[in-house]
């Protein structure tokens, strides 16, 4: 599933060719693929509406529009497409935006899984989110107050949307690798100098990641490098870059995690 990096590069793609355009036809090729509204009210709302702004919250790409916003979330193998107009769909094609410079914007996901929601009123879908890593107002007291308050393993309350948001197994594992910390220490007994270790990897390593473009691998996402930059994850067996233990890959929260035994000692129970 692609994770902040991923989303951001895609929307930094994106931006510079929808700013401005205009939705001049909508193709809804699967109609599961929307949550909300219905199919014909989908239509007839988008159709006509200016895309004024492209960001990301989390994992979700928010497209403002003149009237609403139009948010999509790719799940495990959606992509955004820029093509031309003229282009036959493709067999994965679940939404296809006619725009009014001659291109088309397509939604593709092979697995549909991904997601589209039209709503006037964002914090609909979004209102659950927990902080944003790269914000300035996410400082490392507040990351620090947020562990104190849960006593749970630091990697399944990491991958929590609603406690940090944006973070997937791959930038999870990387961090908890740099700070030293093992992915099944409980969140209230790390110290204080601790969550500033941790605070500043999962910036580092999220800031690393979209500075290649993302990972590309466990899914259809191209593109990114920052796979052949790995730390830990998906490299069980080969040695740690720090010390030279063997990785392994053991199972936290029913997700496959990719420790140091040695970096990243087990505390507690």
């Amino acid at each position: 599933m692609p994770e902040l990096p991923e989303v951001e590069t895609i929307i930094r793609g994106l931006r510079p060719d929808l700013v401005g355009k205009r939705v001049q036809s909508v193709d809804l090729r699967w109609a599961r693929t929307l949550a909300t509204p219905s199919p014909v009210e989908f239509k007839k709302r988008l159709r006509g509406q200016k895309i004024e702004a492209v960001t990301r919250r989390a994992k979700y790409i928010h497209l403002h529009l003149s009237k609403g916003h139009l948010l999509i979330h790719l799940r495990m193998s959606g992509d955004l497409l820029l093509r031309e107009r003229t282009q036959a769909p493709e067999k994965h094609d679940r939404l296809i935006l006619t725009l009014s410079n001659g291109s088309s914007l397509a939604f593709n996901d092979a697995r549909k899984f991904g997601r589209v929601w039209l709503t006037d009123n964002p914090d609909e879908v979004l209102a659950r989110l927990g902080p944003e890593p790269l914000d300035a107002a996410f400082t490392s007291q507040v990351f620090y107050e947020r562990l104190q308050a849960h006593r749970r393993q630091l990697k399944p309350l990491l991958l929590d949307q609603s406690f940090l948001a944006g973070l997937g197994n791959i930038y999870t594992d990387e961090a908890l690798h740099m700070a030293g910390l093992h992915p099944r220490t409980k969140s209230d007994l790390i110290s204080r100098e601790q969550v500033e270790d941790l605070w500043r990897a999962v910036r580092d390593v999220l800031q690393e990641g979209i500075r290649r473009n993302g990972a590309s691998i466990d899914w259809v996402y191209r593109g990114g490098e920052f796979q052949n930059h790995f730390r830990v994850y998906d490299r069980g067996g080969e040695p740690c870059p720090v010390c030279g233990t063997a990785i392994q890959r053991i199972l936290v929260g029913q997700r496959g995690t990719h420790i140091c035994p040695t970096c990243q000692p087990k505390v507690g129970d």
